[in-house]
């Protein structure tokens, strides 16, 4: 393996890891204050009245796609659906986009959904500490 080749595979694992961190605290959220996850749901996804039980499933399903994600499992799809939920989630924040002093934090999203962008479409070359099946990388320049 050259040089470039393992600073783009540690890279990646940085990324794989440091998504899985942010969305593994938005799963725990689900768990540890329900109350909380119920008024997310309700003010950006417009679903209101989830009871604890319903966002426990949704948190126990996060979990289940967080740890084959982390592990570097079905990539396709599980990094897929990482991106496909963290672009939800940021597309349904755009109301706190456009008053932007009062919501910087909001804005950290855009950065994630490039890494979860970039993830996705690395996914090949994303083989430090995964248990996915390998594959060769394409060729080219």
């Amino acid at each position: 393996m050259n040089d470039h080749s393992r600073r783009l595979e540690l890279s990646l694992l940085f990324l794989r890891l440091t998504v899985f961190l942010v969305m593994f605290m938005w799963t725990l959220d689900k768990f540890v204050n329900p109350g909380h996850a119920a008024a997310v749901f309700e003010s950006f996804y417009r679903i209101p009245g989830l009871e604890a039980a319903v966002l426990y499933g949704i948190g126990a399903a996060e979990m289940v796609l967080l740890a084959l994600f982390v592990s570097g499992v079905l990539k396709t799809y599980t990094y897929g659906a990482v991106l496909v939920l963290h672009g939800i989630s940021t597309l349904s924040s755009f109301k706190q986009y456009l008053a932007p002093f009062d919501h910087l934090l909001f804005f950290a999203a855009w950065p994630m959904l490039a890494a979860c962008f970039a993830l996705f479409v690395l996914r090949d070359h994303d083989r430090l500490l995964s248990l996915g099946k390998a594959h060769a990388p394409a060729a080219g320049p």
